[in-house]
């Protein structure tokens, strides 16, 4: 897997990833605390309330963005976005009033939604050959899996030396850090539509180049992209039944943790801990899995592991009382973590062969845009119905969710797609990017794939 680290310019995108995450975390244990000071006893409704700014952030700004991206040069959008977020968290310590802390997460999650599908759209041209781009996608997911263990940790540490306003600081020292490895790596351009491209006939697999016109015409290509291809529409019923989890354990393990099993504050990160566990185990054997098994199979599995999960976290719930029940909480978390990571790893895969090249960065915005639309719906649903109506209808809500969007997966995602179609490149340079995992024969260079629309291809 860390084969791809040799690539000088993935490894500055992976290390600006990765400090990037790190004052993000720091950032949302600070922010909990700011929290506190301003609002008392109200402060899980200030924290709340944040967090729905942040997904209307990301669910608005992301499309937008992606209007514009591809004509504008990618590091600096990057590295613009770097800085806008890193101003942002320098103005955090700095507030008095809680409408102050929405404004400026309104504007750091507005620069999040610039940088992250920006950045995912950069990394499959970075790494052209599909072997290398599917263990980037498990580095990736281990990256995320890793800064919800290690952030945490590193601001506990922190805090025992000083005080929660200069864990802003630390973000602040992490965006601009992740700003300064990008402005150093050399990014691929965009690709851009060939007339091959656009005459072709598009096919089951792949949708035609996103149209030019006006902004509102551009910004939503990412959504009619979505809608046009079996494999985008089957995404996004997957993603709602991994929001459908991950809400049930971002936003209730400290209640079933302190409340419903009775157990210490202390027993609050191995809980999490679990989840991020069972996500990380999944992420580091999905390269060679992957390998031999077709993305289908793997994601719509993960989704449909989600609902037993789901049944064995009733029976944690209904039960009266058992030391069993904690061990069984660790299991389940890590259970919806690995399921989950089964599902989200091979995202990029899917997206990076359902469309051409030049639509990339459409599609990624609008991945980032509805996968948040669905935790929009997931998050309140987990926190309403666990506060009003109990336990009980939050686990049985929640797991019909993931139960009917997994079915809606498995119906939507035809079964037969094209298999990967063995070919012949005549006429390209040695070092063209599309040539990175191609053999030479003769006087071309041979190698497969799935069916792709651009103008390398041909279609008939």
């Amino acid at each position: 897997m860390l084969s791809v680290l040799r690539n000088r310019t993935y490894r500055r995108l992976l290390g600006a990833q990765i400090v990037a995450l790190t004052g993000t975390g720091l950032a949302t244990v600070a922010l909990a605390l700011l929290a506190y000071d301003l609002a008392g006893t109200d402060a899980g409704s200030v924290l709340g309330t944040a967090l729905a700014v942040k997904m209307v952030a990301y669910v608005a700004i992301a499309p937008a963005v992606a209007a514009v991206a591809d004509r504008l040069p990618r590091r600096a959008l990057l590295v613009g976005a770097d800085l806008a977020r890193a101003g942002a968290a320098l103005l955090l310590p700095f507030v008095d009033q809680v409408w102050q802390v929405y404004v400026l997460i309104f504007l750091l999650q507005a620069a999040s939604a610039t940088f992250t599908p920006t950045f995912q759209a950069v990394v499959p041209d970075v790494l052209p050959a599909e072997r290398d781009y599917t263990r980037a996608l498990s580095l990736s997911r281990l990256a995320y899996d890793l800064e919800s263990l290690f952030s945490p940790a590193l601001a506990a540490a922190l805090l025992s030396l000083i005080t929660y306003n200069w864990l802003f600081l630390g973000t602040v020292a992490g965006f601009l850090a992740s700003a300064a490895l990008v402005a150093s790596a050399v990014l691929p351009g965009p690709a851009r539509s060939s007339p091959l491209a656009s005459s072709s006939p598009t096919d089951s697999t792949t949708a035609s180049a996103p149209p030019t016109g006006s902004v509102r015409t551009r910004a939503t290509a990412g959504l009619r992209l979505f809608l046009a291809v079996p494999q985008l529409r089957a995404l996004l019923a997957l993603d709602l039944a991994v929001a459908a989890a991950s809400a049930m354990v971002t936003v209730n393990t400290v209640v079933y943790v302190r409340d419903l099993l009775g157990r210490s504050a202390g027993d609050l990160p191995p809980a999490l801990g679990a989840f991020g566990a069972g996500s990380m185990v999944v992420a580091l054997l999905l390269p060679r899995v992957l390998d031999r098994v077709p993305d289908r199979a793997v994601m719509l599995r993960g989704a449909l592991l989600l609902t037993p999960v789901f049944v064995v976290l009733g029976a944690i719930t209904e039960a009266g009382g058992g030391s069993w029940r904690w061990p069984a909480l660790l299991a389940a978390w890590a259970a919806f973590g690995a399921a989950c990571s089964m599902v989200l790893t091979p995202t990029g895969r899917l997206i990076r062969r359902a469309v051409p090249a030049e639509a990339r960065t459409s599609a990624f915005a609008a991945q980032f845009s509805l996968s948040h639309s669905c935790w929009l719906l997931t998050y309140p649903l987990a926190g309403w119905l666990g506060a009003t109506a109990g336990f009980r209808s939050a686990v049985l809500a929640l797991g019909a969710v993931a139960l009917a969007a997994a079915l809606l997966a498995v119906r939507l995602w035809p079964a037969g797609g094209p298999a990967p179609v063995e070919h012949e490149h005549a006429g390209l340079p040695a070092w063209h990017p599309h040539l990175a995992d191609a053999r030479r024969v003769g006087g071309g260079w041979r190698h497969s794939h799935h069916p792709l629309l651009d103008g390398l291809h041909a279609h008939g």
